[in-house]
C-alpha cells in the first residue's frame, strides 16, 4: 500500500470514531508499527486535517470535518449501489431524489473508472411487495425528528380504531413493505410503533422533547434487545 493510500485509510478510520482512539488501536487496524501510526498522524496534521489528540490519551478527528471520498473498493461502490437503489424503491419521493443527488455528488470527486462502476449492474434492490404509500408527507416526521420536536398524530390501528396521539418521534425504520415511527407515546407513556401509512395526520408542535432523542432512542434499543450504535 503506497504511503497516501494509508493516510487516507487513517482518516477514514478516524471518521469512524466518536471518541479519542489510541494509537495502538488505529495501528492494529491499520497494520502498521504505533512508530509509523505517529508519524502519520503528525504528516495528516502538518497538512490541515483537523485531529486532536497526542501519544498515551488518544486522537480523534473534530466534529463537522468532511473527507470527500476519494476512493472505493469494488466491495464498497456494490455497497453503495445497493444502499441508494434500496432508498428509491422503498422510501418517499424526497429521500429517493436525495439518493440520487448524494449519488452525483460521489460520482463528483472519484476518478472516471470509479465513476462508470456506480452505475454497476452487479447488484439490484428488487422487491416483490407493494409498499403502501403514506397519507401524510413523510418529510414532517423526518423533520420532527431533526428538530426534537413533538408530534400530533391521528393514528388509525390495524382494527380501524383512530385516535389522537402525541408522541415523541425517535426514529424512522424502514422494511420491505412498512415504515415505522419509533417514538415515545405520552397517552401510553411507553414507547410505541406507528406505521407511517395508518397516520391519518400529523402535526408539528413548539414543544421540545423533554428529554435527549438519542438517549431515548438507546433505551429503545435495548428494550428491544438491540445494541446501542457506538
Amino acid at each position: 500500500m503506497s504511503r497516501a493510500a494509508r493516510l487516507l485509510d487513517l482518516m477514514q478510520v478516524l471518521r469512524r470514531y466518536r471518541r479519542p482512539v489510541t494509537a495502538a488501536v488505529l495501528a492494529e487496524k491499520l497494520g502498521v508499527s504505533q512508530r509509523t501510526l505517529y508519524r502519520d498522524i503528525a504528516t495528516l496534521m502538518e497538512e490541515g486535517a483537523a485531529i486532536e489528540g497526542e501519544a498515551g490519551t488518544g486522537y480523534v478527528l473534530k466534529e463537522g470535518h468532511f473527507l470527500p471520498p476519494l476512493s472505493f473498493s469494488d466491495d464498497e461502490i456494490d455497497a453503495l449501489v445497493l444502499g441508494l437503489r434500496w432508498v428509491t424503491r422503498n422510501t418517499d419521493l424526497a429521500l429517493a431524489q436525495g439518493a440520487f443527488e448524494a449519488l452525483a455528488k460521489i460520482a463528483a470527486v472519484l476518478p472516471p473508472d470509479m465513476r462508470t462502476a456506480l452505475e454497476s449492474d452487479r447488484v439490484f434492490a428488487a422487491t416483490d411487495r407493494v409498499v403502501p404509500q403514506a397519507v401524510i408527507d413523510a418529510e414532517i416526521l423526518r423533520d420532527a425528528i431533526r428538530r426534537s420536536r413533538k408530534l400530533r398524530l391521528t393514528y388509525q390501528d390495524g382494527g380501524e380504531t383512530v385516535s389522537e396521539r402525541v408522541v415523541w418521534p425517535l426514529a424512522l425504520a424502514f422494511f420491505n413493505d412498512v415504515c415505522l415511527v419509533i417514538a415515545w407515546c405520552e397517552l401510553r407513556q411507553d414507547f410505541r410503533h406507528f406505521r407511517a401509512d395508518r397516520i391519518l395526520a400529523a402535526g408539528l408542535t413548539p414543544e421540545r422533547i423533554p428529554k435527549p432523542r438519542r438517549a431515548l432512542l438507546q433505551e429503545w434499543q435495548r428494550r428491544e434487545g438491540h445494541e446501542p450504535e457506538a
